[in-house]
């Protein structure tokens, strides 16, 4: 079965079936978890995936060259076609009749997920981080550099200069003029976002602190960070920019941003006075 074939009809079990003899065994031994748990591996991080055929991350990325993919985010996108081939929806999850109920149902759990996935002690972790740099740097990109934005903007109407930076190029050059009195954000539902990972450690050779904004705990993101919070949420491949994973990283922010404006009450109060006023006469 050619690529084109697999992508064609969804069929990744297929695919994966013509090439096995050809696997190495730690190859098969991946293979073998996708198959068993096809459902569950469309969400795994690359790190989640090598963790449960317990095997390195290099194998992993083998595996999916191996069977003719580009790499690991191809090798879940082509789950998530076969899924919805089977299940006529793009999450890989039957819709239900009652539209209302579910979405929100969804999004209700994926905000109960943040905060069961998050401690009080990282949170603070995190504010204490952001209110003792010189300059904080939001990175993200696409619907994560949306989310970069609002925190810019939310930090902006409590006092305090954060930047918000979307654009690749302008990260990594960000992160390069950085050192040991700044601190970047870098936010990514997969916590493999090239770009965002790249930059950060172009920051954190810099002498940079780091804090990543994640869904997967265990992610290469991860593993630079020197805090990590957990956004719920979780998105397939065909569900990019889904609802709930992004408010689930704005219910991040609002921690952030309501903890260090509380840290620091008087003085936040006073700013939101007086960026509300300047304003206001841009509202009829």
């Amino acid at each position: 079965m050619t690529v084109k074939q697999a992508n064609r009809t969804g069929n990744i079990k297929g695919l994966i079936n013509s090439y096995f003899p050809a696997l190495t065994k730690s190859e098969q031994k991946v293979a073998d978890i996708v198959m068993q748990q096809l459902d569950q591996v469309i969400y795994y991080s690359v790190t989640d995936l090598a963790d449960a055929a317990e095997v390195g991350e290099t194998t992993v990325l083998r595996f999916c060259r191996k069977i003719g993919l580009k790499g690991y985010q191809e090798f879940k996108l082509a789950i998530a076609k076969d899924l919805a081939n089977r299940t006529g929806d793009d999450s890989g999850n039957a819709v239900q009749n009652d539209l209302f109920t579910t979405i929100s149902s969804y999004t209700i759990d994926a905000i109960h997920e943040t905060v069961s996935m998050n401690s009080e002690e990282a949170i603070n972790k995190a504010i204490d981080m952001i209110d003792q740099a010189s300059s904080v740097h939001f990175f993200g990109v696409g619907t994560s550099g949306l989310t970069a934005l609002d925190a810019k903007n939310r930090f902006l109407r409590i006092g305090r200069r954060v930047d918000a930076v979307i654009d690749p190029h302008l990260q990594a050059m960000t992160a390069a003029t950085l050192s040991e009195n700044d601190l970047v954000v870098g936010i990514t539902v997969s916590g493999s976002t090239k770009d965002t990972i790249d930059s950060l450690k172009i920051a954190k050779e810099n002498g940079a602190k780091t804090i990543a904004v994640t869904y997967h705990a265990r992610s290469p993101i991860t593993k630079i960070a020197d805090a990590v919070l957990i956004n719920g949420g979780k998105e397939s491949p065909l569900e990019g920019s889904s609802l709930a994973a992004k408010i689930s990283q704005l219910f991040v922010i609002d921690l952030l941003c309501t903890g260090l404006a509380l840290k620091h009450k008087q003085e936040s109060l006073e700013m939101k006075e007086k960026t509300a006023q300047s304003v206001v006469n841009k509202i009829y």
